[in-house]
């Protein structure tokens, strides 16, 4: 079966004309653009300012608004004709990602606009946050499968949320509790510790670990959730 544009340009279309209607997953996703709006007010923001608006955007956008938008289709009983169709799984799962990076890739560019982040080297920044962003589609993807309603969605991804927006901050705590390091390889740690390094004047060779790590994390979480969608077709 070859891939087809129009079988993901129609899931896409499906999925736009979904969030149109929800109304609690579009206000969520307006949340981090509130919070950029308030932190752009304060002035002078630092690097891990700047990264907490866009590691909790990549989350809030790109992970619960997926999560929400497949669970949303199973209890709809709609996801499972969807995984009955022609489409592949490459199809499916592209159509269902697709929203979720445009909407997660204006909202962190608006947030950022908001919060006056200006990157000293653009390509590095942008390649990370696009990168970045496959993981974080990848897991709500992932916990999408799992949740059996939009309500299910939202307890699950809460504490994705906060690890993934805020657990950087436990970096502190490391020397206490060895095991707090582990964070320091989490993708939004890795994100901040590029910025970081760019704003030092580190090229792209000087981050090339950091998008490693990243990438690792991006094949990781697109293996399990084809692995479990693969199981849940055929259930």
């Amino acid at each position: 079966m070859t891939f087809s544009m129009k079988r993901v340009n129609a899931i896409f279309q499906k999925d736009f004309k979904d969030i149109s209607r929800n109304s609690a997953v579009s206000i969520t996703a307006l949340m981090p653009l509130i919070l950029a709006f308030i932190y752009g007010k304060m002035g002078n923001l630092t690097i891990e300012a700047h990264y907490l608006i866009i590691n909790f955007t990549m989350v809030t956008v790109g992970s619960f608004v997926q999560c929400s938008l497949l669970a949303e289709e199973k209890e709809k009983n709609t996801l499972r004709g969807l995984m009955l169709s022609p489409a592949s799984t490459l199809e499916i799962l592209g159509g269902k990602s697709l929203l979720s990076f445009i909407a997660t890739m204006v909202v962190v560019v608006l947030g950022a606009f908001l919060t006056g982040y200006s990157p000293e080297n653009l390509f590095v920044i942008v390649v990370a946050i696009m990168l970045g962003s496959f993981f974080f589609i990848g897991l709500g993807t992932l916990l999408g499968l799992f949740a059996k309603s939009v309500m299910e969605a939202s307890v699950i991804a809460l504490p994705f949320i906060f690890l993934f927006s805020f657990g950087s901050m436990l970096t502190v705590f490391a020397d206490k509790y060895p095991i707090l390091k582990a964070v320091d390889y989490l993708p939004n740690t890795q994100l901040q510790d590029i910025a970081v390094k760019v704003e030092s004047g580190v090229g792209l060779g000087g981050v090339w670990m950091n998008f490693g790590v990243i990438a690792l994390w991006v094949i990781g979480v697109f293996a399990l959730t084809v692995i479990v969608f693969k199981k849940k077709r055929m259930d």
